[in-house]
């Protein structure tokens, strides 16, 4: 059957990422992978989990393999509104919802909100995962810088003045940022609200990693400055507890809140009650916090490594960021370098990383890349650093 002119506008414009390609690659062992953003299996409390999910089979099974309602298990949203106060949000639990990972978050909004030709502000670099959700709405990239502080607010603030009508939304990871690393201040957080009420616009805040902090202070999310309501807040249990779960939660202004519940009731009816459960008997027993200090020194051991080796074996005219947290720093090779003109070498040399320019809705970035610390072993980020420093010498040899 030919199904190509039977596919939506929509669905026309959906192509196979060129990221999904090179991970496919990368699940070869003997490959050293910082392309995925993978959490590392030493993070995951497999034996609490098993024990958890005992209990929950003995105590709630019927309730837990039934449905439940659209907007979640009432218990785990009175928790999220609780864990959000962490970070500066006061809110209530007719404010949250459940969905299944942030993704479903980003993709909701986007229903609810973009029509085509919207326009929609968004980082360079961005979120491939959260580009990709809302691409499917069809609306109208604009992008605007990034510094070591996160968005340039003054850059935001020029791109504002210049268009005819002011953005639907603008969607931002201000905590250490996916792929860059970098987090947006306080102060930029602040003057970012101020835009938002001068020119009425909406801003989605994405915080998957906020609480994956190894140095400096901590920052109170965006949402914490919003007394409008003009913040759709997501933050997930991935990094944190499994990403296999698929639980994350969205902190809204109730108006807004109910329609997400009608529109996520069309998408899944609700989100898994099972691991709902499970998840909140997890937090019920004081286990996650615990968790968390333990996976933060895994993973700010990772970073350091990665720092270390950078400075050993990446050559002069390379630089990077030092992020405080999350997952991923950010490399820049000299200007007339294209990182993707290096996968294939690279993969010859059993390293991989994702090129910049996939991150970037105009197509620049193109002499960057992202890598992930999280996953690879301590001893397999160093050697990976090294191949991929000297895939870097050939390439700039070759110039």
């Amino acid at each position: 059957m030919k199904w190509e002119s039977r596919y939506a506008e929509r669905a026309r414009g959906m192509k196979a990422s060129e990221i999904r390609e090179l991970l496919k690659l990368t699940q070869q062992p003997d490959i050293i992978s910082f392309a995925g953003g993978l959490p590392s299996p030493d993070s995951f409390p497999t034996i609490d989990i098993a024990e958890v999910t005992t209990h929950v089979m003995l105590t709630a099974a019927e309730e837990a393999l039934q449905y439940g309602t659209t907007e979640g298990y009432h218990r785990l949203r009175e928790y999220c509104v609780y864990r959000s106060k962490r970070e500066g949000i006061d809110a209530s639990i007719d404010n949250v919802v459940i969905v299944s990972g942030s993704q479903q978050g980003i993709d909701v909004t986007s229903k609810i909100l973009l029509n085509k030709d919207d326009q929609v502000i968004v980082e360079a670099p961005s979120y491939l995962g959260g580009l990709g959700a809302m691409k499917a709405y069809q609306p109208q990239f604009i992008p605007v810088k990034m510094d070591g502080d996160g968005l340039i607010i003054d850059e935001l603030e020029e791109t504002l003045k210049k268009m005819e009508k002011p953005p639907k939304l603008i969607y931002t990871v201000p905590t250490f940022q996916n792929p860059a690393g970098v987090t947006l201040t306080e102060k930029r957080r602040k003057r970012l609200i101020d835009l938002a009420h001068d020119y009425d616009f909406v801003i989605m805040e994405d915080n998957p990693y906020g609480e994956l902090r190894y140095s400096g202070d901590p920052v109170r999310a965006i949402k914490a400055f919003d007394d409008e309501g003009r913040v759709i807040y997501l933050s997930t249990f991935s990094k944190i507890f499994s990403p296999g779960m698929r639980l994350a939660w969205v902190i809204g202004d109730e108006p807004y809140i109910q329609k997400f519940i009608i529109a996520k009731q069309g998408t899944d009816l609700c989100t898994n009650s099972f691991v709902q459960r499970i998840l909140y008997e997890y937090c019920r027993r004081d286990l996650i916090d615990g968790h968390i200090t333990k996976i933060i020194g895994i993973y700010r051991k990772k970073r350091d490594i990665m720092l270390e080796a950078l400075e050993e074996y990446f050559p002069e005219g390379c630089s990077w960021t030092k992020p405080d947290g999350g997952l991923f720093l950010w490399a820049r090779v000299p200007e007339y370098i294209n990182t993707k003109n290096m996968i294939a070498e690279a993969i010859k040399q059993r390293v991989a990383y994702v090129q910049g320019a996939a991150f970037f809705v105009d197509g620049s970035g193109t002499n960057t890349m992202r890598l992930c610390f999280s996953y690879a072993s301590n001893e397999k980020i160093r050697e990976g650093i090294k191949r991929l420093g000297r895939v870097i010498k050939k390439e700039i040899e070759a110039h």
